[in-house]
This record gives structure tokens, C-alpha cells and sequence, in this order.
């Protein structure tokens, strides 16, 4: 299985934001649209970083509630790790958890076409497990 078929499943609505952006607008948009992360990105559309939920607790504990009048670009995580549709879902995995991180964008034709979750993956995941579960279950009571 690869990427793609989690874009499918879950669709690729990708939200970003410029890096003068405050940060506590981000905070507005991450809450209002039940995400966990946003793509920094310049005019065209190219990534420039992103930020996610642990980005900013991280900025607030270390620089206390004026963090939230800063601009994203001074917090956000610059060199972004992304996939493209044909990787696995092993692969993504892989990424994600020898990064540490929880969102990966998904890059085609050098540009963004969605953005995926460790939830996400998960999710897949155990759906696919599932399938191949119920699959054997098939197998063995027609033998």
C-alpha cells in the first residue's frame, strides 16, 4: 500500500499559512480546523517550514506567552521531511518515526498534494490489518 491510498481515503485539503503569520493566529486556525499542523509556504506555494501543536508549546515554554505575537517563521521547523504518492506506508512510517514527527506533506509534480498524519497512517493501518484478518478467517473455513 502507499501513500496515495490514504490521500484517497481521507482527502487533500492542505492548510497553510505565510511565515509572517503570528503565532497566535496559527493557534486560532489549528483549533478552528481540528488539525495538528499547518505548511508555512511562500507565494507559489513552495514549503518554507511547518508548525505543529508541539512547535508551539515548545516556543510558549521557553519564551512564555509573548511567543504568540511572534512570527511563525521564527518558530517553525524549516527542513520539512516530505513523501511523495508512491512511497509505502512502511517507508512513511519509517520517516516518521526515526524523525520523531507527526505530519508529513505529500509533494508531486514539486508541489504540495496533501498532508498526512501518524493518525492517519495508523488508521490505514489497522484497516488494511483488518482486511487481511478477515481474509485468512475466509481461507481457513473453506479448507
Amino acid at each position: 500500500m502507499t501513500v496515495a491510498a490514504i490521500l484517497n481515503g481521507k482527502g487533500r485539503d492542505v492548510f497553510s499559512e505565510k511565515a509572517t503569520t503570528a503565532l497566535s493566529k496559527i493557534c486560532q486556525v489549528l483549533a478552528e480546523k481540528g488539525i495538528g499542523a499547518i505548511l508555512i509556504t511562500d507565494n507559489d506555494g513552495h514549503i518554507e517550514g511547518i508548525i505543529s501543536e508541539r512547535d508551539i508549546v515548545k516556543a510558549i515554554g521557553r519564551q512564555g506567552p509573548k511567543a504568540l505575537d511572534l512570527p511563525v517563521g521564527d518558530i517553525m521547523t524549516r527542513s520539512v521531511v516530505t513523501c511523495v504518492e508512491e512511497d509505502t506506508i512502511n517507508d512513511v512510517m519509517n520517516k516518521m518515526s526515526q524523525g520523531r514527527f507527526r505530519h508529513v506533506p505529500i509533494v508531486k509534480d514539486g508541489k504540495v498534494a496533501g498532508v498526512i498524519s501518524i493518525g492517519d497512517v495508523v488508521k490505514h493501518r489497522i484497516a488494511q490489518v483488518e482486511q487481511e484478518a478477515e481474509q485468512m478467517r475466509s481461507y481457513i473455513s473453506m479448507a
